[in-house]
């Protein structure tokens, strides 16, 4: 007898860091979400499409959930709490190699308030080791009542083929949400700012990736060529000093491995102009943060 199909939206969230971004990166086979090492780095939803034989699995990667300060922090933690109310699961991702103990009591707070199965996803076993995770579980499971609990690993793709069974099984039954051939619903001009600003946390240090923000500002796609002009927006004059770097050797370093990966993306050559904006307190100016998309 076949199986109902089944079809669903599942929310990735947990504290910065946890590995939210590099779990959808991996189930989907290739890069929509941006990662570094430095937390905060998701600041939107994004919306990842996975299509199996009897199901179609409807990611959503969400910004990590902290204590906020700025305004910009404040919209990013109340875009990941409400995506809990949007859809049919929860993936809920802790570090298993560490804690956070604020982030992760805020997000169990809010999961009681709503009623939907909730999978407890243990990630980065590889790097804990097997006493840790152990002790993370025993933690954990006390606290909430999880449908399921889940080690993985999603750099190494370690029980991730376990973890999409487990969600496709908790997903209503249903058809098909998106056609068939669709991965995201993300925009090629959104992937390209995405990827600008995964250089500058890469690169750049101290307060640089937290005060920095990417417009882009043309795209313009010709026969064998796409011309894009972006902008690195920062709050002070000094932070754009370091953008730019001496000679101009930073900006060209971003520019650089920006071009390369957005090339990769989207299969033709790319001619990439970067700017580099001094946009004081956009952090915290709701008419500047409404025109970046926050």
């Amino acid at each position: 007898m076949q199986k109902e199909f089944r079809s669903g939206f599942a929310a990735i969230i947990g504290a910065p860091n946890a590995g939210k971004s590099t779990l959808l990166n991996q189930v989907l086979g290739q890069k929509i979400s941006i990662t570094s090492k430095k937390p905060q780095t998701t600041r939107d939803r994004i919306l990842g499409i996975i299509n199996r034989p009897e199901s179609q699995i409807v990611f959503v990667d969400t910004p990590g959930i902290h204590k906020s300060g700025t305004l910009l922090n404040q919209r990013i933690v109340d875009q990941a709490l409400q995506a809990v109310e949007d859809v049919d699961l929860v993936l809920f991702m802790v570090d298993a190699a560490s804690c956070n103990h604020a982030a992760e009591n805020m997000i169990v707070a809010r999961l009681k308030q709503v009623r939907k199965p909730v999978l407890l996803v243990l990630n980065k076993i590889d790097v804990a080791g097997k006493q840790t995770v152990f002790e993370r579980t025993k933690a954990m499971t006390p606290v909430f009542e999880f449908a399921a609990v889940v080690p993985i690993s999603a750099r190494q793709n370690i029980q991730v083929d376990r973890l999409m069974d487990e969600v496709e099984n908790h997903l209503p039954a249903g058809p098909r949400l998106f056609p068939e051939d669709t991965f995201t619903d993300v925009t090629e001009k959104f992937l390209v700012k995405e990827i600008i600003r995964e250089k500058v946390f890469r690169l750049t240090g101290m307060e640089i990736p937290y005060s920095s923000a990417v417009t882009v500002d043309a795209f313009e796609v010709e026969k064998n060529l796409i011309v894009i002009h972006a902008s690195i927006h920062v709050v002070r004059d000094s932070q754009k000093g370091i953008i730019i770097g001496k000679k101009g050797a930073m900006l060209s370093a971003i520019g650089t491995r920006a071009r390369k990966d957005i090339e990769k993306m989207l299969g033709k050559k790319v001619l990439l102009k970067l700017f580099v904006k001094v946009t004081k307190d956009w952090v915290s100016n709701q008419r500047i943060l409404n025109e970046f998309g926050y």
